[in-house]
């Protein structure tokens, strides 16, 4: 079985976005299409549907370096921000997007919470079972094309 670690990360997450788009799990808030995604950056998203790649990108994320928190993952879509004749410096992206995002796919039994023994302390996201079994299906649907594009892949 083809998993997500056996695709490249741009097809799998062009997939899994329209994959989240017909399904509905997520749906972008009235203010996504004025809002910048971080301090760093200067202009909003100029694609229509970012808000769908950047759930399919957490969503990939999530499976792979879960269990994973709001402000590590607001992290892994920082960059420099540029600040004039002094250094740059790396900033977080935008937590609130990262949160909304995270509930919403929460919302709809992809990821879950990961408990401590005692259940006490909230460690992170990870992958729901049906949260895996769509990013199984997607990257196994998604095989072909990447095998298509890199040839060298089918001898795995």
């Amino acid at each position: 079985m083809t998993t997500y670690y056996d695709v490249p990360a741009d097809q799998l997450i062009s997939s899994l976005s329209s994959k989240l788009k017909e399904t509905g799990a997520v749906t972008p808030p009235e203010w996504t299409y004025y809002v910048k995604t971080g301090t760093h950056k200067e202009r909003p998203p100029v694609q229509d549907d970012w808000w769908f790649i950047r759930s399919a990108a957490i969503f990939r994320k999530v499976a792979i370096k879960g269990p994973i928190g709001t402000n590590r993952m607001s992290q892994e879509f920082g960059g420099s921000k540029n600040r004039g004749v002094k250094r740059n410096k790396a900033v977080s992206g935008s937590r609130n997007i990262t949160r909304k995002i995270l509930q919403q796919l929460s919302e709809s039994n992809l990821i879950m919470n990961s408990m401590n023994s005692t259940g006490t302390v909230n460690r992170g996201k990870i992958l729901s079972p049906s949260g895996q079994s769509l990013i199984d299906s997607v990257a196994n649907d998604v095989r072909p094309l990447a095998e298509e594009r890199f040839p060298e892949l089918s001898r795995y």
